[in-house]
């Protein structure tokens, strides 16, 4: 089989086409053309996630994060990026990204997200005329309370902590969520009615939200994890008989520890 077989598999369910102006989802290491024995499912991609699909015969690493974000002046040994560069390049492993590809389609990240809390009349939060887009917003199965909320986030996503904004009076129907960091979309969630915004990477200031509105930030990895489950699903579901490996060292690759 070929990189490109599996590509398209990939990118039937997240187009390549949707992807964010400033992304750099796709392949990112090896050709289209390069002969695949494996295939290994990961987060990001590190250089213990190479050395692990060296050491199983994958060939190819799928990840949610682009290992290759911005313009590299050097690649060097002495850093994450330049080190797993090295490790694929020399070992003939090719590398393959689906960020904002993953995030904007409705079955992906953010409906990850959404089908925990199992919200209902699920709309995309901000559409880009494609039936695609950033974000998603429904209702829960019955309104809560805030502190009845926070418990329902915690237990949903099996968080020990979470960072939230003063807790509303009144009760919460209408969720929206964000894998990530969604901050950009906090005024828009309000907008469109939401009582409780859930999303990552939110600073200090923007918890300043008004008296009817709260925020959740549960993580940038806690909100994005179940696309590498995704992705594998997907590639098993294609390739019953082919050697789809999930990354052993997923639940422990969150590079945020708490204490």
């Amino acid at each position: 089989m070929k990189v490109k077989e599996i590509i398209a598999e990939i990118e039937r369910f997240a187009p390549l086409s949707i992807q964010e102006s400033w992304d750099n989802s796709g392949l990112i290491i090896g050709s289209p053309e390069d002969e695949v024995h494996g295939v290994l499912v990961g987060f990001d991609c590190t250089p213990e996630l190479v050395d692990e699909a060296v050491s199983i015969g994958a060939d190819l690493i799928l990840t949610h994060h682009p290992l290759i974000f911005k313009g590299l002046r050097k690649i060097s040994p002495d850093d994450v990026v330049g080190l797993s560069i090295i490790k694929a390049v020399r070992s003939g492993v090719a590398i393959y990204a689906a960020h904002t590809t993953a995030d904007k389609v409705v079955d992906g990240v953010s409906g990850a997200m959404a089908r925990r809390l199992d919200l209902q009349d699920v709309e995309v939060l901000e559409p880009d005329g494609e039936g695609t887009g950033l974000g998603l917003i429904g209702h829960l199965p019955h309104p809560l309370h805030a502190m009845e909320a926070i418990g329902l986030v915690k237990k949903c996503f099996n968080l020990k902590v979470l960072r939230t904004s003063c807790p509303i009076e009144g009760l919460i129907s209408k969720v929206a969520v964000c894998g990530g960091s969604g901050s950009d979309y906090i005024n828009l969630s309000h907008e469109k009615g939401a009582q409780l915004y859930i999303t990552g990477d939110i600073t200090y200031h923007r918890f300043f939200v008004p008296k009817d509105y709260m925020l959740m930030d549960i993580g940038h990895f806690e909100s994005e994890i179940d696309i590498a489950d995704i992705f594998f699903t997907l590639l098993r579901k294609k390739f019953p008989n082919f050697a789809i490996h999930m990354s052993g060292n997923l639940k422990i690759s969150n590079p945020i520890y708490y204490f």
